[in-house]
């Protein structure tokens, strides 16, 4: 699981502003989100979702109750049939966190994600607040839950989730009559990159669909007063009078969504995304007249048929013919959500003793 949640503990810090991190530690039955998912949770703001409705009602109260408290670590079980009336009828387990403003872990492991490193999240499921989490990778380890033998258990566990084990609770022997009950999280750096041409109407609602989910958002427009103020943690804004040069700085396997003010600047975003070819996923905004005069010039530069082909004009899931900002955003997100998922593997190793 990517870790966008972090970008709001980020912002937090550096507001130097406590929060409360709801994770969904364990599920049993039909539950709304799978174990793993996150939420923040502040005075005046949440951040992400827990699947909504009463268990999140009561979710973001308990988190300012503790916030407020300055109480530790705890993690709490809620049948959701029983207790919250919810239909779903299986039982959630949450881990409430206290994050204070100069939680070392925070920095440390958006650097770690930022560098391409995969890594587990370690928190004691009770504890004092901000102490005891440790982040395993590969080749390192940061932080102790206060016990070397307890530690080493860990760490082997951890590495051995690496290779994309869900998270989930497990318990580990401390003696031989105690144990210690730990919420492992593996946590991989964003795979989903998504280059968006364009601040105007449409580009502003596609932003606002797409921000919140778990991706990595860089919107390119020269008009600087385009942009609204106050994006998104995970959003950033890039003013630039040469939008092209953006595409070579995007990573392998972005996704490239087009739809500027301009049609020849579009034509020459066209031409740089498909000459460079490593993206997963390039849309132009448009009609299928646009497609033909763009497949016609681009052909006259040099640009293949196998390249054009993998220009998707118009963008959005077939049968949506509204032309509303909102229901074109929507569409389009729809139209990158089914080719992500087409994408994806399927396979995910069990986590065995995980409980609800």
């Amino acid at each position: 699981m990517s870790a966008v949640w972090l970008d709001e503990l980020v912002a937090c810090r550096a507001r130097g502003e406590a929060a409360v991190m709801v994770s969904v530690a364990s599920v049993r039955g039909s539950a709304p989100r799978e174990p793993g998912t996150r939420m923040i949770v502040t005075p005046g703001r949440v951040f992400g979702t827990i699947g909504g409705g009463h268990l999140e009602y009561k979710a973001i109260a308990i988190a300012r109750d503790l916030l407020a408290a300055g109480e530790p670590a705890v993690l709490k079980r809620f049948p959701l049939g029983a207790s919250l009336g919810q239909c779903c009828g299986g039982v959630v387990n949450l881990l409430f966190e206290a994050v204070p403003p100069d939680a070392v872990w925070v920095s440390e492991l958006a650097g770690r994600l930022a560098g391409g490193e995969p890594c587990v999240m370690v928190t004691a499921a009770h504890g004092p607040a901000g102490c005891g989490t440790v982040l395993v990778s590969a080749a390192s380890v940061s932080g102790t839950l206060g016990d070397a033998a307890l530690d080493r258990q860990v760490v082997e566990r951890a590495r051995s989730m690496l290779s994309g084990a869900p998270a989930g609770l497990v318990e580990f022997a401390t003696g031989e009559t105690t144990r210690s009950l730990l919420f492992l999280a593996p946590l991989q750096p964003s795979d989903f990159h998504v280059v968006i041409f364009g601040a105007g109407h449409v580009g502003r609602a596609l932003v606002n669909t797409l921000a919140a989910l778990p991706c990595r958002i860089v919107w390119v427009d020269p008009r600087e007063a385009e942009f609204p103020a106050g994006l998104p943690a995970n959003v950033e804004a890039v003013v630039s009078e040469f939008c092209e040069d953006e595409v070579d700085t995007a990573p392998a396997g972005a996704w490239f969504v087009v739809m500027t003010h301009d049609h020849a600047l579009d034509q020459r975003l066209a031409e740089r995304i498909l000459r460079r070819g490593d993206f997963s996923w390039f849309g132009l905004i448009g009609s299928h007249t646009k497609r033909r005069a763009f497949e016609q010039r681009l052909g006259a530069r040099g640009i293949d048929a196998a390249a054009l082909s993998r220009m998707e004009c118009p963008i959005g899931v077939a049968g949506i013919r509204d032309k509303h900002p909102a229901a074109i955003a929507i569409s389009v997100a729809a139209r990158i959500l089914r080719q992500r998922e087409a994408g994806a593997s399927t396979a995910r190793p069990a986590l065995h003793d995980a409980r609800a």
